[in-house]
């Protein structure tokens, strides 16, 4: 094992739900910030990029680093059933969860069945 801070891009574990009116993404995105996460969603594909860094104060000293400068990254392929103009997104204690509805085309319907 090399001495010494490391960077390197990591693929953050991700569980992808999928029920009858869309997706849902839950990523495990630890010490990632709000204003160092990235998501760009295009028309059939989605990327989700954040950013740790270990700042050490000035004042200080690090002796050594597993990771100082953290990368994380993941792609994913979308159907063309999901609405990316509905997308929505939060993060709360590290998860990110990502909500991507079917088209309403794509959603099931009931049928109403009348009597004759």
């Amino acid at each position: 094992m090399a001495d010494g801070p490391r960077s390197g891009v990591l693929l953050p574990p991700v569980d992808v739900i999928e029920d009858a009116n869309g997706i849902t993404l839950l990523a495990d995105m630890p010490g990632v910030s709000r204003d160092k996460l990235d998501l760009r969603l295009e028309t059939n594909s989605l990327t989700i990029n954040g950013a740790v860094s270990l700042d050490v104060p000035p004042e200080m000293e690090s002796r050594y680093a597993e990771v100082k400068h953290q990368h994380d990254q993941r792609s994913f392929a979308l159907s063309r059933e999901l609405d990316g103009e509905q997308a929505s997104a939060e993060l709360t204690n590290g998860v990110l969860k990502i909500r991507i509805p079917k088209t309403a085309h794509s959603q099931p319907r009931r049928v109403q069945i009348n009597v004759a």
